[in-house]
């Protein structure tokens, strides 16, 4: 008999979750669903103010719809399993689920790096070069940008599944986690899985630093022209619209580099499970806010909306 048959095939997950006390998961429950809701309903309103207001079709708003798209497709995938975990009080979770979650919460957050470069290299068009804004950023630029975020990421991540659907799992089977997350499940596995660590790596950092990159060098073309503005009312709008953007890539990359690049040495071994409530709760809760909050073209197009609706109720 050889070695391989010796080996019990896991069929499911346990993820450990945030704590085993009832009453703590009950009120985490609540406080959990909440913050999903919320997020839910916020992004849910760009998008739809995105498509009914006329005066917000430019590739902004365009490029700000998807990102909504994502948001609400990241969140969806985790907490609602994480939710019936809470009320259940168990964390079992199917190997094939397991897997799905793996596959679109890092699709999700894949297409959100590409969107945010995408973003970015936006606002170097409108602010470094207007005259030629329009032209280049065109309907079908814009559609391009979009289409590529959209089918570069899936195709990464569906390569890093298939990888991780070969390995042998042999157990134990115990997550310390809240959610299937690759890295994570992959040193379950009974086999040697340097070889792929390598290859997801060579090929999933560039997929991170690519785009952080196109921000950086486009936020300093950025404040080089903004900084030589005669106009101090185009130099507010300026940072009022980049702050916004830089805030949500700060909330977006500030976990991962936490995470991947600060040392397991020097914290705690639930740090994970600590940054990862970060990302998939607080920043898609926070993205809607952060564009919406001092946006007058969104108040305006929310003024917009309540007025034809009250119209509507008094005909």
């Amino acid at each position: 008999m050889t070695e391989a048959e010796n080996f019990t095939s896991i069929r499911e997950f346990i993820l450990l979750g945030f704590t085993s006390d009832r009453k703590i998961q009950l009120l985490l429950f609540g406080v959990i669903l909440i913050f999903y809701l919320i997020t839910i309903l916020g992004n849910l309103l760009i998008i739809m103010l995105v498509e009914s207001d006329v005066q917000l079709n430019t590739p902004m708003y365009y490029f700000l719809s998807h990102l909504a798209v994502i948001e609400i497709c990241y969140i969806t995938s985790t907490v609602p399993i994480m939710l019936s975990h809470l009320m259940a009080g168990n964390g079992a979770i199917s190997f094939p689920l397991c897997i799905a979650q793996i596959f679109v919460a890092g699709s999700m957050a894949t297409t959100e790096s590409l969107l945010l470069g995408v973003m970015a290299y936006d606002r170097y068009l409108a602010i470094c070069s207007p005259l030629i804004y329009t032209v280049v950023m065109n309907q079908r630029c814009q559609l391009q940008f979009a289409v590529a975020c959209w089918i570069i990421a899936p195709l990464f991540c569906g390569i890093c599944d298939v990888f991780l659907v070969s390995q042998t799992f042999c157990g134990p089977n115990h997550i310390n986690h809240f959610m299937c997350e690759f890295l994570v499940v992959l040193k379950l596995s009974c086999g040697d899985t340097q070889v792929i660590e390598n290859i997801i790596s060579g090929a999933g950092v560039p997929l991170l630093l690519l785009p952080l990159c196109v921000i950086l060098t486009s936020y300093v073309f950025i404040l080089y022209s903004v900084s030589h503005m005669k106009s101090t009312v185009g130099q507010r709008k300026a940072f009022s619209t980049c702050g916004s953007h830089l805030l949500v890539v700060t909330l977006f990359y500030g976990p991962i580099i936490f995470m991947y690049i600060i040392p397991n040495s020097i914290s705690a071994p639930n740090r994970n499970k600590h940054s990862a409530i970060f990302y998939i709760l607080v920043t898609p809760l926070l993205n809607p806010i952060i564009y919406t909050l001092k946006n007058k073209d969104i108040h305006r197009s929310v003024r917009k909306l309540l007025q034809r609706k009250d119209f509507d109720q008094k005909r």
